[in-house]
């Protein structure tokens, strides 16, 4: 290597002195060549530099003093490049490992948190949720009862990340555990809640909104964990109100009981529920209010559930030129019998 090395060193030499008497670009094509090589031996910037300052000293061993110092402070200047660039090499190195295991994270929890919509007699239900970066801090879930009943789990977590999205991998696997004939809202939320309380770490809080839809009943149970309110559309009278809903986020308090509603459904109504990177969407540096969410779903409730969420998402991710600054999830239910 060494042999490879000087005879790089006098072929850059013998370029240099034919560059400096006649200017000619035939000399810079061939320093390409000459480059090249020094990157097949792992040459670094400053070990170049010092080629140069060797290949000057030969061809004028009488340059000025002042000149010689410029290129002694040159080669220090790419001695501090090549440290620098060195440590930013492995720090991007190891942002991309840290990415490649977020990616794998991400689809772990695509997998584990994944639910189907169901098949609800006299029911349309449309659902959207979108993460605002590669894990999502929202969690929705569908239980479908034995007797054609609709279990509908909303959450969010206050906090982001991989630390989130154990936590709402912890949250859907209780539930899952939970026999169908104790998943009442309240119980849910109760049981759910002394879970967050002994697992989850203080700093991090879940809110979430547990309801149950019984056909035959045309009733709709619900209980609420500190979550973002949802809303009621009365198709009769055509207006919206906030659904009725009080109760402390999961995991403050292990005794926490939580309080049950109930609100009848008919025909052609529907229930909205979403988390707060819905209503908190932005229109430049202004939150939007809940009334302008309301009216773009209003714009939309001509269309079947399914493509009116995404109608909506659609609108409000282009009002934040398509740079969600929260997680998004939207879920409507409509009756249509």
């Amino acid at each position: 290597m060494d042999e490879v090395m000087n005879l790089s060193a006098a072929t850059y030499k013998d370029l240099l002195e034919h560059y400096i008497k006649t200017q000619d670009e035939k000399s810079l094509y061939e320093v390409e060549k000459v480059s090249k090589n020094f990157i097949k031996n792992s040459k670094t910037p400053e070990e170049i530099v010092n080629l140069h300052i060797q290949a000057l000293s030969e061809l004028y061993p009488n340059l000025k003093e002042d000149f010689q110092h410029s290129m002694n402070f040159l080669l220090e200047a790419m001695i501090a490049y090549g440290l620098a660039h060195q440590e930013y090499q492995q720090l991007r190195e190891k942002q991309y490992e840290l990415k490649t295991e977020i990616a794998v994270a991400a689809s772990m929890q695509e997998t584990l948190l994944g639910t189907t919509k169901p098949d609800i007699e006299g029911l349309d239900i449309g659902v959207v949720s979108v993460p605002a970066h590669q894990m999502n801090g929202d969690y929705h879930h569908f239980v479908k009862g034995k007797d054609n009943s609709l279990g509908i789990a909303i959450a969010d977590v206050i906090g982001k990340g991989i630390p989130a999205a154990l936590s709402m991998s912890m949250i859907k696997y209780s539930m899952d555990s939970y026999p169908e004939e104790s998943m009442s809202p309240r119980a849910i939320l109760k049981n759910l809640n002394r879970v967050v309380e002994r697992n989850v770490d203080p700093s991090m809080f879940i809110t979430m909104f547990y309801a149950q839809y019984i056909p035959s009943e045309s009733l709709l149970h619900y209980s609420s964990a500190g979550h973002e309110p949802g809303f009621y559309y009365n198709a009769e009278k055509n207006t919206f109100t906030e659904i009725e809903s009080k109760g402390l986020v999961l995991g403050v308090s292990p005794d926490t009981d939580y309080q049950q509603y109930k609100l009848k459904i008919n025909k052609d109504d529907m229930v909205i529920l979403l988390t707060d990177g819905v209503t908190e969407c932005r229109d430049g540096e202004r939150f939007i209010e809940s009334e302008e969410v309301l009216d773009v779903i209003k714009q939309y409730a001509h269309l079947p559930a399914q493509e009116m969420v995404d109608q909506v998402y659609k609108h409000f991710e282009r009002l934040q030129d398509f740079q969600l600054r929260d997680d998004f999830t939207l879920l409507i239910l409509r009756k249509i019998v």
